[in-house]
């Protein structure tokens, strides 16, 4: 199985065919890694040189100490690495578009006016459902053409609120 690991800013390919079979940026590597301890310390045998290092899981990868160095790794496999890059090349689109309630419920403030230029990301509607507050946000840059509801209005999931040029 093919992975793609990036240790700090360094990125490396890594082929790992079975146990004895590991090539890393088309070199032959010959390592073994075996966890010797709890709280993931391991040792590491490649290239007939041994050390011990403690693997840290983290949110994105993990950090992996080896002596006094750490270092932050993430690893990625060849199916993940595809579906991500084909996430990241889906754009929003532009035009004219509608924010929509996601659920009913009642609006309680609306946070930008008509002809407002805003942000991608950026609050424009507070919708209260099931007594929490909810922060609609703009999908994308534009101008806010229309408003088409007011505050203190009850609304039904997918209705209209805001059109966004």
């Amino acid at each position: 199985m093919k992975y793609h690991a990036q240790i700090d800013n360094q990125k490396y390919v890594i082929d790992i065919n079975d146990d004895s079979n590991i090539v890393v940026d088309d070199e032959p590597v010959q390592a073994n890694l075996l966890q010797v301890g709890p709280l993931g310390l391991y040792s590491l045998l490649m290239d007939n040189e041994s050390c011990e290092l403690v693997v840290e899981e983290q949110r994105f990868g993990y950090r992996v100490t080896l002596g006094s160095n750490t270092y932050d790794v993430r690893v990625t496999d060849e199916r993940t690495l595809r579906l991500n890059a084909g996430r990241s090349q889906l754009t929003i689109p532009t035009g004219e578009r509608f924010i929509r309630a996601p659920i009913p419920g009642l609006i309680v403030k609306i946070l930008v006016q008509e002809g407002e230029e805003i942000a991608a990301n950026q609050p424009v509607i507070i919708l209260e459902a099931m007594k929490m507050e909810n922060e609609l946000r703009a999908q994308r840059d534009g101008v806010v053409k229309e408003i088409l509801i007011n505050t203190g209005e009850s609304v039904d999931q997918g209705a209209e609120l805001i059109l966004i040029a």
